[in-house]
């Protein structure tokens, strides 16, 4: 009778607990702050470096104050006026929700500029080149599934898969650009399924889309900013709009690379970006990615040259961003 007592007693408990007001646990309410901040954000050294080579140049572009959460460097400042919060997510989708997330917990951060490289899935990019995408999906969410026995080409799917599968084929009806999975090989692409706030389940996302104003900003930056070059002279191809595509892999397979164009119309590949999508889609934050093509992802003859070209590629990135940054200056409000 006792043990039944407190059995009840925790049930009530809990299911009070889980009613009550969370904020005297945090993060901090950030609602009352008019002029909130631009998250200036990319994956790791040669990117962060660019960015902070860049601002060093500028009167108008000042770091402020550096502070450190749970190891993370935040550097604090103010671009032309507007308030600032500059770090690297670290590499791949793990260091990206956790760096990302505690941004956002800790500043009043409403905009998200990332830039970083990429390697090109669509033939069209050489590096140097930058695609900014206005979708970015999951590449390796997935299913790894054994043949049929005597059959190594007819995979075994589970009930589960098979009905996503049929929910994803259904969908492409209304949605162009839900991809059109097919497997390579045992691996077999699913998604991943996401909660947000007023949503009473979680819910299968094949992507994530880039805020329409800040890519219009994207856009306006274009054609204000001098032509951007490579080293050697050459004027980089720039395209605002089309797919991203994000895992937990450095992609450097040719067959791979031809199946993320296949299923997704890749047009590139990298590890941190739909993560940080997904992130500032729950949290309401806008947000928008550039990738500047570091390498080919597989597409071309001999060793991979990402190393060769991630610098230039960081410094191709960093001219568009800051053009960007004109733009969210110019339509801040007074």
């Amino acid at each position: 009778m006792r043990l039944s007592s407190f059995v009840l007693f925790m049930c009530i408990s809990l299911s009070s607990l889980a009613n009550d007001d969370t904020s005297q646990y945090g993060p901090k309410d950030f609602s009352n702050v008019t002029n909130k901040w631009t998250a200036v954000v990319a994956a790791y050294e040669p990117e962060i470096e660019a960015i902070d080579a860049a601002f060093a140049t500028m009167d108008d572009a000042q770091i402020t104050q550096t502070v450190y959460i749970k190891g993370v460097k935040y550097q604090l400042g103010t671009y032309k006026g507007e308030p600032i919060v500059v770090f690297s997510t670290g590499v791949s989708i793990t260091n990206a929700a956790m760096t990302v997330q505690m941004a956002l917990d800790y500043f009043p951060i409403d905009k998200l500029v990332m830039m970083g490289i990429a390697g090109a899935i669509n033939p069209k990019y050489t590096p140097g080149d930058i695609a900014v995408p206005e979708r970015w999906y999951f590449h390796d969410e997935s299913v790894y599934i054994n043949p049929k026995k005597g059959d190594a080409n007819t995979y075994e799917l589970p009930d589960y898969y098979a009905k996503q599968l049929e929910y994803y084929k259904a969908r492409r009806e209304t949605d162009k650009h839900a991809p059109d999975y097919k497997n390579i090989g045992f691996i077999h692409p699913t998604e991943v399924a996401v909660v947000k706030e007023g949503w009473d389940t979680r819910r299968r996302m094949p992507y994530f889309t880039a805020d329409k104003a800040l890519l219009e900003m994207a856009k306006r930056a274009l054609t204000k900013i001098p032509p951007i070059t490579m080293p050697s002279g050459k004027e980089i191809l720039i395209d605002i709009g089309g797919n991203g595509v994000t895992g937990s892999v450095f992609v450097d397979n040719a067959k791979y690379r031809e199946w993320l164009r296949d299923v997704y119309t890749a047009d590139v590949a990298e590890m941190e970006s739909a993560t940080v999508a997904q992130v500032s889609f729950v949290n309401d934050v806008d947000w928008l990615i550039i990738r500047s093509i570091s390498d080919l992802a597989g597409g071309q003859h001999g060793k991979n040259v990402e190393n060769v070209f991630d610098a230039i590629a960081s410094g191709t990135g960093t001219k568009l961003l800051l053009g960007i940054l004109d733009e969210l200056v110019a339509t801040a409000p007074e």
